[in-house]
C-alpha cells in the first residue's frame, strides 16, 4: 500500500479527482491538496470542497497557494504528518491562463513558472528529503500538457511552465534514481473537466479517432499504473496519453 500525495483536487470534473479516488479505490493511503481561489478566478468557477472530500471519503486535506515558495515543502511536511513517510507524489496541479504574445504579461508568465513549474519541483525536493525506502517503493508523477507536440499560441504562460515541466522530467529523474525514486511526466492530452466552449468541444472531438474528449478517468488509470508496481523500470519518461489527437 502506497502513501500518496496527490495536488490539484479540487473539482470533482478534474483530473485530481480523479486520480485521488482511483489511488483510494486500491487501498492506497491518500492525502490530498487544493487551492480553490485558482479555480474561483476562472471561467469554470470552484466547486463545493466539503462535497469534494465527501465524495473521497474525507481524506486528509491541505489547502497551499503553490505559487508561493515556502508552499510546497510545508504541504508534503503536512501530508507526511497525517499519513506517515509519503512513498507517492503526484503533481496534478496547475495554474491556467489564457493570452498569446501581444497579451501575456510578466506577472502571469510569473506566476504560471512559480505555480507550475517552480512548484514541482520544489514538490519533488520535499518529498525526496522525506522519502524512507523501507516504506515503499518511490514514485513521483508530474503533469505537463501538449506544448511539445504542437503549438499552444493562445496560453503561452502556461504552455511555457508546462514545457518547463516535461523538459526537466529526465533529470529529475536521473537525480532520484540511486534513491530509488522513479519521476515520469504524463500529457493527459484533451481532458473533459468542463473548462471548454461549445466550439472548442466541438473542434477537438472532431479531431479525436474516437470522437470524443479523454476523461479524468483516463489520465487516472495512467497515474495508477505509473505509481503501481508495474512500473518500476520506467523513469524519466514523458507519456503522451492523447487518445490519438490528430492536431
Amino acid at each position: 500500500m502506497a502513501t500518496a500525495l496527490v495536488t490539484g483536487v479540487s473539482r470533482r470534473a478534474g483530473i485530481g479527482f480523479a486520480i485521488a479516488r482511483r489511488l483510494l479505490d486500491r487501498g492506497d493511503r491518500v492525502v490530498v491538496h487544493s487551492w480553490a481561489a485558482h479555480d474561483a478566478q476562472q471561467p469554470w468557477g470552484s466547486d463545493d470542497l466539503t462535497a469534494v472530500l465527501a465524495e473521497l471519503g474525507h481524506p486528509p486535506h491541505v489547502s497551499a497557494d503553490l505559487a508561493d515558495p515556502r508552499a510546497p515543502a510545508a504541504v508534503v511536511a503536512q501530508a507526511r504528518a497525517a499519513a506517515g513517510p509519503l512513498t507517492t507524489l503526484v503533481a496534478n496541479h496547475a495554474r491556467s491562463a489564457t493570452g498569446g504574445l501581444a497579451e501575456v504579461t510578466a506577472a502571469e508568465l510569473d506566476l504560471c513558472f512559480a505555480a507550475n513549474a517552480r512548484g514541482s519541483v520544489l514538490l519533488t525536493q520535499a518529498f525526496a528529503a522525506q522519502y524512507e525506502p523501507a516504506a515503499g517503493p518511490g514514485r513521483v508523477v508530474l503533469f505537463t500538457s501538449g506544448q511539445h507536440r504542437g503549438p499552444m499560441a493562445g496560453e503561452l504562460a502556461y504552455a511555457l511552465s508546462k514545457g518547463a515541466i516535461q523538459s526537466i522530467t529526465l533529470s529529475l529523474a536521473d537525480g532520484l534514481a540511486e534513491q530509488g525514486i522513479t519521476v515520469n511526466c504524463l500529457n493527459p492530452g484533451p481532458t473533459d473537466t468542463g473548462w471548454a466552449d461549445p466550439g472548442t468541444r466541438e473542434q477537438v472531438a472532431a479531431a479525436m479517432p474516437g470522437g470524443r474528449w479523454n476523461n479524468p478517468d483516463d489520465a487516472a488509470a495512467v497515474v495508477a499504473w505509473l505509481t503501481g508496481p508495474d512500473a518500476g523500470s520506467v523513469t524519466g519518461q514523458t507519456l503522451d496519453a492523447e487518445g490519438g489527437f490528430r492536431r
